[in-house]
């Protein structure tokens, strides 16, 4: 068994598309839309969905916008330097909604960013 991918809802798939692409780097590695569904699904990534796990863009035609819930908590990305990929990341466009440091207790650097949607993604310094 492996993890395939991760599926977030998004209220605007380009600007969503461009997001994951534009400020994080990724790849388009296919997107499809299902007219009797009214949906379109876009997958997301830095490889092949074959040797990687991928995020799932699920856009539904008739929403813009969700409520994130409590439950859920975040997309985790690692990354060579933290503080770097911050200034990269700012750079790019990205919202940062917390600075490069110290984890709560621990010693392991990170850094939160924000998608367009709100969902917070996680970036670990490599061990």
């Amino acid at each position: 068994m492996r993890l395939l991918h991760t599926m977030l809802r998004v209220g605007n798939l380009e600007r969503s598309i461009d997001f994951y692409t534009s400020v994080l780097g990724m790849q388009l590695l296919r997107q499809k839309d299902y007219p009797d569904g009214k949906f379109t699904l876009a997958f997301v990534g830095y490889g092949d969905e074959s040797d990687n796990t991928v995020i799932e863009l699920t856009y539904n035609w008739d929403t813009d916008h969700y409520d994130l819930g409590e439950g859920y908590g975040h997309i985790a990305i690692e990354v060579e330097d933290v503080y770097a990929a911050v200034t990269e990341l700012k750079g790019r466009g990205g919202k940062v909604i917390r600075d490069a440091g110290p984890m709560h207790a621990g010693t392991t650097i990170i850094a939160f960013i924000e998608d367009p949607d709100g969902y917070p993604i996680e970036l670990i310094g490599k061990k």
